[in-house]
């Protein structure tokens, strides 16, 4: 080998160019170390990862898969949270079990083996554990098989998530769940909880006492299943309705696995979740029979005080109805006999208390008795609808509450009619010889609300054979069906047109046959009552100009 100074002519390297060569590989060794200074520098994607655990519930481990449960290889930061350094743990000073609650290292313990014998990759354990000041915490525990392919070793690696609010809420939950539950297991009332389609999911022991089904009877079913045949017939017209609505009452009747009828009163409502998506739905169920009975014991009392049957007046032919939509109701009817009318004439009255029910029925009772006390004394129509104005304002003393009424009279020994109409729907008056309709009009407030009202009374003359006069209450033109379409007058009047040379009585039946044809599937919403008095005789006198005296 050559030395340096023996460097001449083809060997020797110019300087420039060994500097330049320096310079090179100083760059080389410059980006060398730069790659290995990138290469042990974390990623972003790991520093965020890093960053997100650092601030979770969460940590992560790895132990190796052997029979001595050896210390954890690693455990991420995080694992503070129980109170220990990863160095605690992956330095053998404590042992995992160490930190598991003891009530549930057995079992733990064991799921695991289970886990490995039956060769199973990935699986998931809750358990309590116990941090080192003594606080015991909830985790999760999801933990997989892994091999690294640096060493070929077998580990079991996971992810440990506290989970102790979860679990809190949980026990908060399953307390309030157990809590409501016992309320609804000792309710009086039945309930029933169902899902979307209405199928029975759950009842408690009230509702199977009511209707003599067991639980597992009771399941799977739907509550047309148990309702009798006019309520399953309302609740199937009604059914997109009442699906759609976040709250209902019905009325109806279950039969019971004995046959009985129990008339119920049905509070439901619709189960929605966070998304205002309905998940179900719930009914309490109320067992109506005593009421019912009560109240069919009052209605029997009022039927009683209605007329069994017109009285007899020759030539005229009467019929009338009263149909509660309950058991009592507040429409009335009645005729009078006046000690100075002639034989040959009679007053009816057809009145209708605002609302329905006991409080209405009352009311009218009380109106009935009064009218007829009245009415048994001296005095025109207007006197007595005066009286029982004044005494029905002071009785209803600024309730709310009041009737209407239309008091007529019809006289054929002077062919003329006379009435007194207050706040009530006119009678009728069809002529079948003009095929004309007449609304007996009149003016008056109705009773009970202002104590001086005036009430004139209106004649009208005219009567002659075949015309038919009809007197009834609002319950009638107002009936609807399951598309909500009124009754009417216009239908009321074909009928009595139709219907004009028939008995009063059969009138009478026709028209609540038409209502119960035309509210077939509805439940009624208000009572009906109605007159009908058809002409026969031959009155004296002839005309028809109406007007007031």
């Amino acid at each position: 080998m050559k030395s340096q100074d023996n460097l001449t002519g083809a060997d020797a390297v110019p300087p420039e160019a060994l500097r330049a060569r320096v310079r090179d590989l100083e760059a080389q060794l410059k980006e060398l170390r730069q790659q290995l200074e990138d290469f042990d520098r974390p990623s972003d994607d790991l520093l965020m990862a890093r960053e997100i655990l650092a601030h979770s519930p969460t940590f992560l481990f790895r132990r190796p898969m052997a029979a001595d449960a050896p210390p954890l290889v690693y455990a991420s930061p995080n694992f503070t949270v129980t109170g220990y350094t990863p160095e605690d743990i992956t330095s053998g000073r404590i042992a995992f079990k160490d930190v598991v609650h003891p009530d549930d290292l057995e079992r733990t313990s064991r799921e695991s083996d289970e886990y490995a014998a039956r060769g199973v990759k990935a699986f998931t354990q809750i358990y309590r554990i116990v941090t080192r000041n003594g606080e015991v915490r909830w985790v999760e525990d999801h933990t997989s098989v892994v091999t690294d392919p640096r060493d070929g070793k077998r580990y079991h690696q996971g992810i440990v998530t506290d989970i102790t609010s979860r679990k809190r809420a949980e026990e908060a939950l399953r307390r309030s769940e157990e809590k409501y539950r016992r309320i609804v297991e000792t309710a009086g009332e039945g309930f029933m909880l169902m899902d979307e389609q209405l199928v029975i999911v759950d009842v408690n022991t009230a509702l199977c006492r009511m209707l003599g089904y067991s639980r597992d009877e009771a399941l799977g079913k739907t509550p047309l299943d148990f309702a009798s045949a006019s309520y399953r017939e309302i609740l199937g017209a009604h059914r997109e309705e009442l699906l759609r609505r976040d709250y209902l009452q019905t009325e109806g009747e279950l039969v019971a696995c004995d046959g009985r009828r129990i008339p119920i009163v049905a509070h439901g409502s619709v189960l929605r979740n966070d998304a205002g998506e309905t998940i179900g739905h719930m009914a309490f169920v109320t067992d109506m029979s005593a009421h019912k009975k009560a109240l069919a014991l009052a209605g029997e009392v009022q039927q009683s005080l209605l007329p069994r049957r017109p009285p007899f007046v020759a030539g005229l032919d009467l019929a009338g109805r009263n149909r509660s939509c309950d058991e009592i109701g507040g429409d009335y009817f009645d005729y009078i006999r006046r000690a100075h009318m002639s034989d040959r004439s009679l007053s009816l009255v057809v009145g209708d208390v605002s609302g329905h029910g006991l409080e209405a029925a009352l009311l009218m009772t009380t109106a009935r008795a009064f009218l007829r006390m009245r009415a048994s004394q001296p005095g025109t129509l207007t006197d007595i609808m005066e009286a029982l104005n004044r005494h029905l304002t002071q009785d209803l003393g600024g309730s709310g509450h009041f009737m209407t009424l239309f008091l007529l009279t019809v006289d054929l020994s002077r062919g003329r009619l006379e009435w007194v109409r207050a706040g009530h729907d006119p009678a009728l008056r069809y002529d079948p010889v003009r095929d004309r309709f007449q609304e007996l009009q009149g003016q008056g407030l109705a009773m009970g609300v202002v104590e001086e009202a005036d009430y004139p009374t209106a004649v009208m003359d005219g009567l002659a054979p075949g015309q038919v006069i009809a007197v009834g209450t609002d319950g009638i033109w107002e009936a609807r069906d399951r598309n909500g379409t009124m009754f009417g007058k216009a239908r009321f009047e074909t009928l009595i047109r139709q219907l004009h040379r028939q008995s009063a009585d059969e009138i009478l039946e026709a028209v609540f046959q038409a209502l119960a044809e035309h509210t077939r599937g509805v439940r009624a919403e208000d009572d009906m009552t109605l007159v009908i008095v058809k002409i026969e005789a031959d009155p004296h006198l002839t005309g028809g100009t109406a007007y007031e005296i």
